[in-house]
């Protein structure tokens, strides 16, 4: 380029170098989509964690094995802090390992832009009378620390310690500052060393005992507070007691999950009293998804998929979950579905033949089914206690049920209870062709493929049980069926007395009281006694009462008159079997919210899982979604086709969505196989957008260090943005946007000018010289940061006042005035800085 071009052809340039510029920064923007997706489903792997109760019952949960904390501020943080951080070392390294300005000033002016602008608008976006708090005050304490101090170290380094020069133990001190940074934060989350000494507040909870309160938790109506050890009436609470167990609010929090989808579903229930499950839980998955807690990699993912036309994600996977299940339902219309009409059969030793129904079930009934069948040993051995069957079941056009016959062989020999199988198997259309029915398929075999049939001696008066120890049932379940079982022999009349006896439910209250006696005839192997339960629409009741078997009484032993000698041979066998009682003979009812209804916020759980929502699972559904585009974000019930904005961003986009299509998907190598890709393709484009800011900034007359400040800075932290106002809106908290541009600026210091820097002093060490960094620009932008962070910082402190309520929002007037105060901050720090660096102002 000539030293003084005409002006077009330099307007030209910079009009070309500035397109170019804004179009890589959209391709990292979506390249980091893929990589912050990855990141997201590594931190959401998964562990079974058994947990005891207070009561002494345990139950197995999932829980994360990343720690919130430690993957915000590693992963998370270098996920949206990649480009910033890869600029500063690629410049390092692509400059002889000669310091430069772009790198460390894009992450200065970055942290600036984060502080100031994000969080302003972050203040400003929260709904009328709304306001957001921090909830791990103490994590927010540290990282908001090291943000600060990370900068004042860096001024201490460049401008007091050693001037000008940048030692080896300087570089390395600063890139150590990141694990110290991260471990001291994980200690403030998990309440480790002193911070178990420090004073807690703690709160009296009827469903958890005493539990720890965190910092930002709201007060819970109709709970007790309880203040160092004493209850809010000032009565004693036993929390002095070493005796009473602490729940710490991170076992709290494994009920909220629960708790926030059986809210969803309970609201649901009362405004469509007409929709069956079915219909409730796919409503419930899109309200569930938009209010579950969600990852700073989610918050990133999402912005940037809505501004380049790919759609809301949280709508596109409520859609695929309903057409998945409607496309279950429509394959019983084409595929008629072959299983045993019970898994399970009983029958006496004397009853002969046994009788097992196969049912057909769906399809278009135009097809004729082969399938087989035969019988396989268990306890119960073919040719002693049963006889050997098998053969081939013909469902013609219209059947619908068939039949298999097994014969049962008697004997008087005294013998537990015995069983053997019977299994469907080799379906095929073709007598005597090859299995399989075609495809698409015709007709599936589904379970119950095997049946277990039990047989019952009959040669004893029977041993008299529950089927279980334990039976939970729903309080709005009405009358309560339970079956008395009679095992082990089966003849002679025997009445069974029994009574209810109370529990922590009550009778009356909870349930009514039953006292009876159940009649077992000769060869009858059950009887159902019934208990009415009270609902009394408790929220998650949990209450027990005991039933009772007391001893069988013989009433007719199945041997009358004169016998014969046989029959008094039957007659003293008969008096060996006595009726006894079994090893359930009392079963505990525990009276709690509906099985079924617990099934299904378990199933909501799994359907929300993010990293499944933002995940993918092939290339080809990779490249699928890179053609489509999809509507962005509207209103929660409004349906929408994509408007001209969508297409137009989606046509704009198309070449990055093509090429990143490729990067392979987030479930291979669970997530790290994107996450390498991805990186190194953040790398590449760095590089570049390095190359042509330099370019911009000579085109247009400005040093790279107000370019960093302004455009690269901004360019990098526009999908930041997005994501962060997302967040303010739609968490409870404010952690997800102002927790974490703390951490993310300490996290950008740390590791793009500590790792960029280190290796530059040792290259400079090995080779006998020093690593020289001019402190003018840089030194005055870190000081001037560092003074308007410590503003920033007590604001927000203040804002925590009642009167405000939390960092984000709260009364309007001083919620225009803090984002003013905060954008204005933003607008004189990018003013001295270019000011100083045109040398218009004295630096250092």
């Amino acid at each position: 380029m000539p030293e003084k071009p005409p002006v077009g052809e330099q307007a030209g340039r910079a009009v070309i170098y500035f397109v170019c510029l804004m179009y890589m920064f959209l391709g990292v923007s979506i390249i980091a989509d893929r990589f912050m997706a990855s990141i997201e489903v590594i931190t959401s792997q998964e562990k079974e964690v058994t947990i005891t109760k207070p009561n002494g019952e345990t139950t197995v949960t999932t829980v994360r094995v990343w720690n919130e904390t430690v993957s915000n501020l590693t992963l998370m943080a270098l996920g949206s802090s990649a480009p910033e951080i890869l600029l500063s070392v690629i410049e390092v390294c692509g400059h002889n390992f000669d310091a430069g300005e772009l790198g460390p000033g894009t992450i200065v002016g970055s942290a600036a832009f984060n502080m100031f602008v994000i969080v302003g608008l972050c203040v400003w976006v929260i709904p009328e009378g709304e306001s957001r708090k921090i909830k791990h005050l103490r994590v927010f304490f540290i990282t908001a620390f090291w943000s600060i101090f990370a900068y004042i170290w860096l001024y201490l380094i460049l401008a007091v310690i050693s001037p000008g020069i940048v030692e080896v133990w300087e570089a390395v001190v600063t890139l150590l500052y990141f694990p110290v940074c991260v471990i001291l934060a994980w200690i403030a989350d998990r309440r480790l060393l002193f911070y178990k000494y420090m004073h807690k507040r703690y709160r009296a909870d009827k469903r958890h005992g005493i539990v720890v309160e965190m910092e930002g938790d709201l007060a819970p109506k109709g709970i007790d507070v309880i203040m160092d050890g004493k209850l809010s009436d000032g009565s004693s609470c036993p929390g002095n007691s070493s005796s009473v167990t602490v729940s710490v609010q991170t076992g709290n929090e494994l009920d909220q999950k629960n708790d926030e989808v059986v809210r969803i579903l309970k609201d649901l229930k009362e405004k469509h009293p007409d929709k069956d499950l079915d219909q409730l839980i796919e409503m419930a998955n899109y309200s569930a998804l938009v209010h579950k807690k969600k990852s700073r990699a989610f918050y990133r993912v999402q912005a940037t998929r809505m501004m380049i036309g790919a759609g809301n994600i949280l709508k596109k996977h409520a859609a695929e979950h309903a057409r998945r299940s409607a496309g279950q339902d429509a394959d019983m219309a084409t595929c008629s579905h072959i299983c045993f009409e019970s898994a399970q059969y009983q029958c006496t030793e004397n009853c002969g033949t046994m009788s097992i129904g196969v049912i057909l079930d769906g399809g278009t009934g135009q097809n004729t089914f082969y399938v087989d069948y035969c019988t396989e040993n268990g306890s119960a051995n073919a040719g002693a206690d049963y006889e050997f069957s098998e053969g081939t079941l013909v469902f013609k056009p219209g059947e619908t049920r068939k039949e298999i016959k097994v014969g049962i062989l008697d004997d008087d020999i005294f013998e537990e209870d015995e069983h053997f199988f019977v299994r469907l198997k080799n379906l095929r259309l073709e007598e005597g062709g090859n299995e399989g029915t075609g495809s698409p398929p015709k007709g599936r075999l589904v379970e119950p493929l095997l049946a277990t049939i039990t047989i019952l001696d009959d040669d004893h008066a029977g041993i008299f049980t529950f089927g279980q120890r334990v039976l939970r049932v729903s309080e709005s379940t009405g009358t309560l069926t339970v079956t008395v079982v009679r095992n082990s022999g089966s003849r002679g009349t025997v009445a069974v007395p029994y009574h209810t006896e109370d529990g922590s439910a009550k009778a009356g209250v909870d349930y009514e009281e039953t006292r009876g006696e159940l009649e077992f005839t000769n060869e009858k192997t059950s009887q159902a006694l019934k208990v009415r339960i009270i609902n009394v629409e408790e929220y998650e009741k949990q209450e027990n009462f005991f039933i009772v078997l007391e001893d069988p009484k013989w009433l007719k032993r199945g041997l009358s008159g004169n016998p014969t000698p046989e029959e008094e041979e039957a007659r003293r066998i008969s008096e060996m079997g006595k009726p006894i009682l079994g090893e359930h003979s009392r079963l505990e009812v525990i009276i709690e919210e509906s099985c079924e209804f617990k099934n299904t916020v378990d199933k909501l759980l799994r359907d929300t899982n993010l990293a499944s929502v933002i995940g993918t699972h092939s290339w080809r559904e990779q490249f699928i979604e890179a053609f489509t585009v999809s509507a962005g974000d509207g209103d929660e019930e409004e349906q929408r086709g994509p408007n001209c904005c969508d297409y137009f961003m989606h046509i704009v986009c198309i070449f990055w969505k093509i090429l990143f299509a490729c990067i392979p998907p987030t479930e291979y190598w669970n997530g790290w196989a994107c996450f390498i890709v991805s990186i190194s393709a953040i790398g590449f484009l760095t590089a570049l957008i390095g190359d042509l800011a330099s370019h911009f900034g000579c085109t247009v007359g400005l040093r790279d260090t107000v370019t960093a400040v302004v455009f690269v800075a901004l360019g990098t932290s526009l999908p930041d943005t997005f994501a962060s106002k997302v967040a303010a809106t739609q968490d409870q908290y404010a952690d997800a946007c102002i927790g974490n541009v703390t951490g993310s600026n300490a996290v950008n210091v740390f590791l793009g000018i500590g790792l960029a820097w280190s290796v530059a002093a040792v290259y400079w060490e090995v080779n006998g010289k020093v690593f020289r960094v001019d402190p003018g620009s840089l030194a005055f932008s870190v000081t001037l940061f560092t003074i308007f962070a410590f503003l920033s910082m007590g604001v927000l402190m203040l804002r925590r006042r009642p009167s405000i309520g939390g960092e984000l929002g709260g009364p309007r007037t001083t919620k225009i005035l803090t984002s003013l105060l905060f954008f204005g901050l933003w607008f004189l720090y990018i003013l001295f800085s270019s000011l100083e660096a045109y040398c218009h102002i004295q630096g250092f």
